[in-house]
């Protein structure tokens, strides 16, 4: 007999994918902002406010997705080399856009397969 836990069987992603929707959506955006308007406001306006107040909430933000990314990799059984491009792309602006997308379809397949089988 196997405890919930330690079985095999897959199981639906449930609330799981539309969380680590949002966060790659927040950090894409945070990092995004980051990128292309604090750091230039920081460098050539001389101003490093933007700079502290995105980075930090840019670097808050981005470990939420990293935790919304391993909870959603280990319910849909993402390879450990998958997981680790997904938080990657979160450091790399607009690739957490790429990533959600590739990510959402992979999972929708998944569940949808569930679904037949």
């Amino acid at each position: 007999m196997t405890s919930p836990r330690t079985s095999t069987a897959q199981r639906p992603v449930g609330w799981r994918l539309p969380l680590y929707r949002v966060f790659a959506y927040i950090t894409g955006v945070g990092l995004l902002l980051l990128v292309f308007y604090a750091m230039p406001m920081k460098y050539f306006a001389g101003d490093p406010t933007p700079t502290a107040v995105i980075g930090m909430l840019h670097g808050f933000l981005y470990m939420a997705y990293i935790v919304a990314t391993l909870v959603l990799a280990e319910r849909a059984r993402f390879t450990p080399v998958f997981a680790l491009l997904v938080l990657l792309a979160g450091t790399i602006p607009i690739c957490s856009f790429v990533a959600e997308r590739k990510v959402t379809q992979r999972v929708q397949e998944r569940e949808r397969t569930l679904q037949q089988g």
